[in-house]
């Protein structure tokens, strides 16, 4: 049985109903689906502002979704009472994109650490505080640095902090929301890897939110690409690279630089602007910048279907 299953899962958000302006809605996340089994590395990937940042929070139901089941080891998440919730999330942790606004400038790092510990009554005093300096050496982190503040931190530091108050209460599942975006190529290198490390020591499944596929190759195990709020391909890592089948996965993939001059890759190019998730196109939300995009495409919506092992298009030409 999947770990998660998120099934059909939506969300939009109410804009412009001012005095005198029109109500309308911005359609964040529309009909997602997809699973993630134990000990697997999902990548989310797409464009900024297709959606996967509130996929996330939907999942930890930080956002109240509109409809959908968010599926947890069985559980609909959906149909669990606010009061209970918070005994799921202790198996479900996120780690933000910005290591910067993401820590308490005014709390050391053994308060910002430890206060998962507290909050769900697992441990004070000193043995939250044994616990905080055993999880920061398992980040990399010495365990005196826990009377020091965020701001005495370099980026990868603090993105390390944030890792280890995810891990703290030792949880099944870990939502990577471009937890390497924010920092330089050479720190991203060492976050990448010590998250590696750690799927394979605490058994973790993590969702990794990430816009750059050269950075989502070397991390997942299964990749989803989403596009204006729809998972458009879904295939795992090696798949989705040499046979991808719709033309935006073509696109982003043939965007991702190569590093031997040798090689070239012949370039695909889309034309026009991403459209509005407020009045997005009808039919295939793709069909405006499709260059190979047919009369269909325009009236009607594509399901996901399987063309492979594992491998799920939503596309009317294949």
């Amino acid at each position: 049985m999947a770990l998660l299953e998120v099934q059909r899962l939506s969300k939009r958000f109410p804009v412009g109903h001012g005095l005198f302006s029109r109500k309308a809605y911005l359609q964040a996340v529309d009909r997602i689906s997809f699973h993630l089994c134990e000990n697997e590395t999902l990548g989310l990937v797409g464009e900024s502002g297709c959606g996967k940042s509130t996929a996330c929070r939907l999942i930890l139901r930080l956002i109240e979704p509109d409809e959908g089941e968010i599926l947890f080891n069985g559980t609909d998440l959906c149909q669990v009472e606010p009061e209970r919730i918070r005994l799921f999330r202790r198996q479900m942790q996120i780690i933000f994109q910005d290591p910067y606004s993401s820590l308490n400038p005014r709390k050391r790092v053994e308060e910002i650490v430890g206060a998962p510990l507290e909050v769900h009554g697992i441990a004070r005093g000193i043995e939250k505080k044994s616990k905080v300096a055993d999880i920061l050496e398992k980040v990399g982190l010495r365990a005196e640095y826990m009377s020091r503040y965020p701001h005495e931190f370099s980026g990868g530091q603090r993105q390390r902090i944030g890792i280890a108050r995810a891990l703290i209460l030792n949880p099944k599942l870990i939502l990577a929301d471009e937890p390497v975006s924010a920092l330089d190529v050479s720190i991203q290198a060492q976050i990448i890897n010590l998250l590696d490390d750690l799927r394979e020591e605490f058994r973790l499944s993590y969702i990794f939110v990430s816009h750059d596929l050269g950075v989502v190759e070397h991390v997942c195990d299964r990749i989803a690409v989403m596009y204006l709020g729809r998972i458009v391909e879904i295939a795992p890592d090696r798949e989705l690279y040499d046979n991808h089948k719709h033309p935006y996965t073509k696109a982003l993939i043939s965007a991702v630089p190569v590093t031997d001059p040798v090689i070239k890759r012949d370039r695909f190019l889309l034309q026009g602007e991403v459209p509005s998730a407020i009045s997005p196109p009808s039919g295939c939300h793709f069909h405006p910048r499709c260059p190979e995009r047919q009369e269909i495409c325009s009236k009607q919506a594509p399901e996901l279907y399987e063309v492979g092992p594992q491998h799920w298009v939503a596309c009317h030409r294949i």
